[in-house]
């Protein structure tokens, strides 16, 4: 009987003890979770926060009860990880005890960046877990603030963002770039500045965040901060194991997930992920790939030999009822990355004007020597979803924009236009290839 050991919960860690128990029932899997939820749905905290949902709870998806009793998995919460011995393969914990095992996963995850002077200042949150979504809200209605600053400009920053406006508080974003998201695409973040203002949402960007005060960010007034300026994966367990760290300061791993270190696995945001477009490592940690890796990882510690291919890098975020969808690499990026890179972008009609169409716009990235579709940013308020899943389908499937012009895609009034705005922007870009 094998013994898998898998350090940390929720996404990757709970899709791979799930995987490896499914696909061999006689195995023992152990997951040590530090924190006391194993399952629950992290994306949805800002909604929560937003008011949403009544409860936090409800972003649970298993208590550690039912998969112990249910799925045969023994889950211990409240205990940490606290080093790795692989020539004894062994697993010390806070507790006291160790934990044998013959294959290991690290699932660690990532933490929210706080190293700021006076991030620890009580009126100071990040919003990652379900303890700290619930700390915000008790602070909102207990000491009823009025002015919140939220640093950073991505997925999360934003939603944050909406979430506070929508608490009655007044708002200001702040990012020490120059753009929002970390496209580097200056016709989307004027887009997005414009859009937030019309709800009382300025955004203050180059905003160089030294300190926090105790009544103030960089000039601004705040009763209460977000801190949303990214994420650091935790991998120093690992490495403390001998475990390859990459460029990117996450886990090396192979396409089976495998780390250098042999019968140690790694998933989710803890490790890299091969960007399919560029062929390079990268470090984007989305609940999407933390899944998947976690099934991958799971089922090759069971034994098999499933690969992970990578990611082109796809996310999208609703901020005040404009959908923004992103995809691959942005033209900076490409350039960055040694791309020959042409951009076209258009405006169409999401579907019939006749039928209520509002405008869409689309930005499609290629290569001008291969002609190769190399990213896409769509926003708009009716699927945005479905376009910009389109487009990763092709960069998935390494489409030329030529290929991409003639996909076969659904038209009737009211959901499309008979030029969808996904071909009317390919068309553009053949012209300017």
């Amino acid at each position: 009987m094998s013994r898998i050991a898998v350090i940390g919960g929720v996404a990757a860690g709970m899709s791979a003890a799930a995987r490896a128990k499914r696909l061999d029932p006689s195995c023992e899997v152990t997951v040590i979770e530090k924190g006391e939820y194993v399952t629950y749905g992290a994306c949805g905290l800002p909604y929560f926060l937003e008011g949403r949902m009544l409860r936090a709870q409800s972003l649970v998806v298993y208590t550690p009860d039912y998969l112990r009793e249910k799925r045969g998995i023994d889950v211990r919460t409240g205990v940490a990880a606290e080093s790795v011995s692989p020539a004894r393969r062994e697993v010390v914990l806070s507790d006291g005890s160790r934990l044998g095992y013959d294959r290991l996963i690290f699932a660690t995850g990532a933490r929210a960046r706080t190293g700021l002077p006076g991030a620890a200042q009580p009126h100071i949150f990040t919003l990652q877990t379900i303890p700290q979504a619930e700390a915000i809200q008790a602070f909102l209605q207990e000491r009823k603030p009025k002015r919140a600053v939220v640093v950073g400009a991505g997925y999360l920053g934003l939603e944050a963002a909406e979430a506070l406006r929508y608490n009655g508080l007044e708002v200001t974003v702040m990012t020490r770039g120059a753009n929002v998201l970390r496209r580097g695409e200056p016709w989307l973040t004027e887009l997005v500045a414009k859009h937030i203002d019309k709800f009382g949402v300025p955004l203050r960007l180059s905003a160089e965040v030294s300190a926090i005060g105790s009544d103030d960010v960089a000039g601004e007034p705040a009763d209460i901060v977000v801190l949303a300026v990214g994420f650091r994966p935790n991998a120093e367990l690992a490495a403390e194991a001998g475990v390859m760290l990459g460029r990117t300061g996450a886990i090396a791993v192979n396409d089976l997930l495998e780390t250098n270190v042999p019968a140690i696995y790694a998933a989710g945001d803890c490790a890299e992920h091969l960007h399919r477009v560029t062929a390079q490592p990268v470090y984007h940690p989305l609940g999407t790939s933390a899944n998947k890796m976690g099934r991958i990882a799971g089922a090759n510690a069971a034994g098999h030999r499933e690969r992970f291919p990578g990611i082109v890098g796809t996310g999208i975020v609703g901020i005040f009822g404009l959908g923004i969808g992103v995809t691959g690499l942005s033209a900076a990026m490409a350039r960055d990355a040694g791309f020959d890179a042409v951009a076209a972008r258009i405006e169409a009609p999401s579907r019939a004007m006749y039928m209520g169409g509002r405008p869409a716009t689309v930005e499609l990235v290629a290569d001008r020597r291969s002609g190769r579709l190399l990213g896409a940013t769509v926003v708009g308020e009716q699927d945005t979803a479905g376009r910009i899943n389109t487009a990763a389908t092709a960069l998935t499937a390494r489409l030329t924009v030529e290929e991409f012009a003639q996909l076969d895609l659904a038209y009737a009034p009211p959901f499309a236009t008979v030029w969808d705005p996904l071909l009317i922007a390919a068309q553009q870009l053949l012209k300017d290839l």
